[in-house]
C-alpha cells in the first residue's frame, strides 16, 4: 500500500467561504475526507497537513522520503514565489504532483509563473476539488508503474 503525503498550502483553510467562485464551495476538510475516501480504492493511504507556513510545508517535503511514496502538494501562493519551496520538491527524493484548484493561466497575470511545477512530476490544476482526487489518482498509477 502506498503512503501518500497530501500538503496543503497558505490560506487553503479558507476553502469553502473564501472567493467560492474561484475556489468553490468544499472546504479544505471536506477535501481530505474524499482523498480519505478514495486512498484504499488506489490502494493508498493519505496522511494531510496543511500549514500556513513555507517552512513546515519545507520540513515536511525533506522527511516525506522516510515516510511516504510519494507526495501530493498545493503550494498555493507560494506557488509563484517560494525558489525555497521548489528547492524541496526537487530534493524530496519521492515525486511530487502539484495540484491547483484553479486553472492559475486563466488568472492574474503574476499567478502564471510556477516556480514549483518544473520540479514536480507534473500538475493539476483547474478541476476544483476534484484536481486533488485527480493528482491522487495520477500519482498512485506512477506509483503502481514503479
Amino acid at each position: 500500500m502506498h503512503r501518500i503525503l497530501v500538503l496543503h498550502g497558505p490560506n487553503l483553510n479558507a476553502l469553502g467561504h473564501r472567493e467560492p467562485e474561484i475556489y468553490g464551495a468544499e472546504s479544505l476538510n471536506d477535501i481530505d475526507e474524499r482523498l480519505e475516501r478514495l486512498a484504499p480504492e488506489l490502494g493508498c493511504q493519505v496522511e494531510t497537513l496543511h500549514s500556513q507556513q513555507e517552512g513546515v510545508l519545507i520540513d515536511e517535503l525533506h522527511r516525506a522520503k522516510a515516510r511516504f511514496a510519494g507526495v501530493v502538494l498545493n503550494p498555493a501562493g507560494l506557488t509563484h514565489v517560494s525558489v525555497a519551496l521548489r528547492d524541496a520538491v526537487k530534493a524530496a527524493g519521492v515525486p511530487v504532483v502539484e495540484v491547483h484548484l484553479s486553472n492559475t493561466q486563466a488568472r492574474e497575470p503574476f499567478r502564471h509563473t510556477s516556480l514549483t511545477a518544473g520540479a514536480a512530476l507534473g500538475v493539476v490544476q483547474g478541476f476544483g476539488a476534484q484536481g486533488y482526487e485527480l493528482a491522487l489518482r495520477g500519482l498512485a498509477a506512477h506509483l503502481d508503474r514503479g
